[in-house]
């Protein structure tokens, strides 16, 4: 890793392995891979000044605190994990047998306030979002035709090249930035508890970030419940912008002013 694709990279529990590869939750199997673009880096937290900062390019990525709970994944689950079988990412929503399955998750595609093209859902373990049909099987937002669109949505998904991978595990949902620009993410494991505060992280190409935690919606479900939080509320909802950040410290304050973003809507049935 540090010699093909890291040069910064400073211990192993800073890697991912991204389940579309053979090894990923093999316990002791016979064989382990080391192809460094068969991992991802994890997106660790970051300390003041927030996020959404602007931030010298030598800390534009803060290095991981190790003892961090973000990395339990790697130290704990991967080895628990199911065998997820690799190959072409297919259009799940379409295919034959999906009706037989139910879906985990709902992607909504969004051009500033105006949703773009159909639902796509999702019933496959992972699922790559992506602009241009070369550039892989899954959602294709290329293909989604809006009539007028501005400059600035134009050059935006420009940008969005390969996208993302989205994939649902055992201890959440994980986005890896595919892309050669940084996606900002939002969501409400990612929020401080019991605050109004909006957190967006930015996550830099090559990285992942762990976008829905399971464990900690269980509890924040809980809280919001008894502290009927004012205003709409979405316990399973995750929002990923393009390229463009947003919030307080942004001209940006609303993902709505975003030109190209997604909306994972999380089923409640995991």
């Amino acid at each position: 890793g540090k010699l093909f694709r890291w040069p910064d990279l400073q211990h192993p529990a800073e890697l991912k392995p991204l389940c579309e590869c053979q090894s990923f939750g093999v316990a002791d199997g016979p064989t382990v891979c080391c192809n460094p673009y068969h991992f991802s880096r994890l997106c660790g937290p970051e300390s003041p000044p927030p996020p959404y900062s602007r931030l010298s390019p030598s800390d534009e990525q803060k290095p991981l605190d190790l003892s961090d709970s973000t990395l339990s994944y790697t130290e704990t689950e991967a080895t628990n994990s199911p065998n997820v079988t690799p190959g072409d990412f297919s259009d799940a929503s379409t295919s034959p047998d999906a009706i037989k399955r139910s879906h985990w998750c709902n992607v909504a595609y969004w051009e500033h306030r105006t949703r773009v093209g159909r639902l796509y859902t999702v019933y496959e373990q992972s699922v790559s979002i992506f602009y241009d049909l070369p550039q892989g099987n899954g959602f294709c937002l290329g293909q989604l035709n809006l009539e007028n669109r501005s400059e600035t949505v134009r050059r935006t998904r420009s940008k969005i090249g390969y996208g993302i991978l989205l994939s649902k595990e055992p201890d959440g949902v994980w986005a890896y930035n595919r892309s050669e620009h940084p996606i900002f993410v939002n969501s409400p494991t990612l929020d401080i508890p019991n605050c109004r505060t909006l957190i967006v992280r930015k996550v830099m190409p090559g990285y992942s970030i762990k976008v829905f935690d399971y464990e900690k919606s269980c509890l924040l479900q809980h809280a919001t419940e008894l502290d009927s939080a004012d205003g709409p509320y979405d316990p399973n909802s995750v929002r990923i912008s393009f390229a463009k950040g947003w919030g307080p410290c942004y001209s940006r304050q609303f993902i709505t002013s975003c030109p190209c973003w997604l909306e994972i809507l999380l089923s409640s049935n995991r």
